[in-house]
C-alpha cells in the first residue's frame, strides 16, 4: 500500500500562500471572526519576505508537507520558535513534531543552548504539545497587541 510522502523542510518561494492561509485559519480557530478583518495579502507578503530575504542567516522558514502539499510551517528567529502551525484538518499526523525537530536541529547547527517558544494562555493543546516535546514554562508571560484585544502568552524553554 503507497503511504503519503510526509516531511518538514525549508520553505521556498511560492510556499506563502498555503502558509498564510494556515496561520489566518490557526487565528481564526483562536481569536474567532476579529481575524476575518486582517488584510490577508499583507499577511502573505509578509511571509514572502521572511522566506525569499529573512532579517539575517539565522532567521529561518520551514513547511511541513504531505506528498506536494504545504499543511503547516514553522518560523524560526535566534533561539526562539516564533511561529509553529498545522492546517487543522492534518492536526496529528506528525507534522508538528517534524516541524519542531527541524527547528531543534537548527538551532543546534546555530551552536545555540536553548530553545524558546510562546504559547497563548488558554491554547491547553499548545501547551501540552510543547510539554510533550519537552519544553517547561520559562516563568515568562507577555502580552501582544491582537485584533480583538490584548493577548497573553507564556514562555516555554528547553536546553539543547
Amino acid at each position: 500500500m503507497p503511504t503519503a510522502d510526509v516531511s518538514a523542510r525549508p520553505a521556498v518561494p511560492g510556499d506563502e500562500d498555503a502558509i498564510a492561509a494556515i496561520q489566518l485559519a490557526a487565528w481564526r480557530g483562536v481569536l474567532g471572526d476579529a481575524v476575518d478583518g486582517l488584510p490577508s495579502e499583507d499577511v502573505r507578503a509578509q511571509w514572502a519576505a521572511a522566506i525569499g530575504t529573512p532579517p539575517s542567516r539565522d532567521h529561518r522558514v520551514f513547511a511541513a508537507c504531505d506528498g506536494p502539499h504545504v499543511v503547516g510551517f514553522a518560523a524560526l528567529m535566534p533561539g526562539e520558535i516564533m511561529a509553529l502551525e498545522v492546517a487543522p484538518e492534518h492536526r496529528g499526523a506528525g507534522h508538528a513534531s517534524r516541524l519542531l525537530s527541524a527547528c531543534i536541529d537548527t538551532l543546534r547547527l546555530q551552536g545555540r543552548t536553548e530553545v524558546r517558544a510562546w504559547a497563548l494562555e488558554g491554547d491547553s493543546a499548545r501547551r501540552a504539545f510543547l510539554e510533550s516535546a519537552g519544553l517547561a514554562e520559562g516563568g515568562v508571560r507577555r502580552t501582544l497587541e491582537g485584533p480583538a484585544g490584548d493577548l497573553a502568552e507564556l514562555m516555554y524553554r528547553a536546553s539543547l
